[in-house]
């Protein structure tokens, strides 16, 4: 039995594609690949966005984040450290093995901040339409006729 649904239904009177809404379903499809690390995609407002990934043991040194072509990609792994070489872990509960994420961002989508705290790692979106993507009012002239 498959626990995976689309969210197309709520998305049928936009005209157009937008590549955000596959964020959120890739979100929602549980894949093998993407269950490690778990996080969250928020909506904070209308233009606000903000996802968040659950890295404990990971210090910013182990975590990179790169947008190229619009995809978000998020990777951790350990750095070797030299300083806990005699640590022999009797019980070793806390996963902190590689991963890397990637998030398809839709157009006018910018990355605005990222901070690392209590083991959670907080990635800010911010959708910024320019001024010529923005709808406009256009006028209905009634007594004129439109072309010549």
């Amino acid at each position: 039995m498959t626990t995976a649904f689309s969210l197309a239904p709520l998305f049928r009177h936009s005209v157009g594609f937008d590549r955000f809404n596959d964020l959120f379903e890739s979100a929602a499809r549980n894949e093998s690949g993407s269950s490690y690390p778990p996080y969250n995609v928020e909506k904070h407002g209308d233009d606000h966005y903000r996802i968040v990934v659950a890295a404990a043991g990971f210090q910013e040194a182990d975590l990179d984040l790169q947008v190229e072509k619009g995809v978000l990609t998020v990777t951790g792994g350990k750095r070797d450290s030299n300083g806990n070489a005699s640590v022999t872990y009797l019980h070793q509960g806390i996963a902190q093995r590689a991963f890397k994420l990637s998030f398809r961002l839709a157009d006018h989508i910018e990355v605005k901040s990222a901070a690392l705290a209590n083991g959670l790692l907080s990635v800010d979106l911010l959708r910024v339409v320019p001024e010529e993507a923005k709808a406009k009012r256009i006028p209905i002239n009634g007594d004129k006729p439109a072309l010549n």
